[in-house]
């Protein structure tokens, strides 16, 4: 085979594969290389053993966001992404489907502890949604990424997307 004819063959086929593949994203992937280290306020919640008293802060007033205005990565617009991570609902259906959240690192996010800076946030819709009583779980979210700043009365996304699949988060067996 020619080495022009192999050359648009390998061409043809990493962008046909390209083309439909998710990037998987991690959290930090989210953050500019040249961005400043942001210091948290306060330790996220992963101890779910403290549940109750996270519970309890609920009826108290939102914190105050950590950066709201934080770089984001602009090469990351318009790519299919998976995240992993914990939703924080906006609206939820009559159904008990929440169709508009917050998609953050960290249980507790935005409710219980300061919410984190805006490059850690994804403001996501989903037309089915996913039910009110699965939240304490970390889910993985799907879909086209949008480099576009997003406001809620939580607080202040850097990003946004439509989901196409949403489903639970799975440690992989080791």
């Amino acid at each position: 085979m020619s080495r022009p004819l192999l050359a648009s063959l390998l061409l043809a086929l990493a962008t046909s594969v390209s083309a439909g593949e998710v990037r998987e994203l991690t959290w930090s992937e989210l953050i500019p290389a040249d961005a400043p280290v942001q210091v948290m306020q306060s330790a996220p919640l992963h101890d779910l053993s403290q549940l109750a008293d996270a519970l309890a802060a609920e009826a108290a007033p939102p914190a105050t966001q950590q950066s709201p205005n934080a770089p984001v990565v602009k090469a990351l617009n318009g790519q299919a992404i998976k995240l992993p991570g914990y939703i924080v609902p906006l609206d939820v259906t009559e159904e008990g489907r929440v169709t508009e959240f917050l998609l953050v690192p960290y249980f507790g996010a935005c409710i219980h502890v300061p919410p984190p800076a805006s490059n850690q946030i994804v403001h996501v819709t989903a037309e089915l949604g996913v039910l009110l009583d699965a939240l304490y779980q970390p889910f993985w979210v799907e879909g086209p990424l949008q480099v576009e700043q997003s406001s809620s009365e939580l607080a202040e996304a850097g990003y946004q997307m439509q989901a196409d699949k949403i489903y639970a988060y799975e440690v992989p067996d080791s």
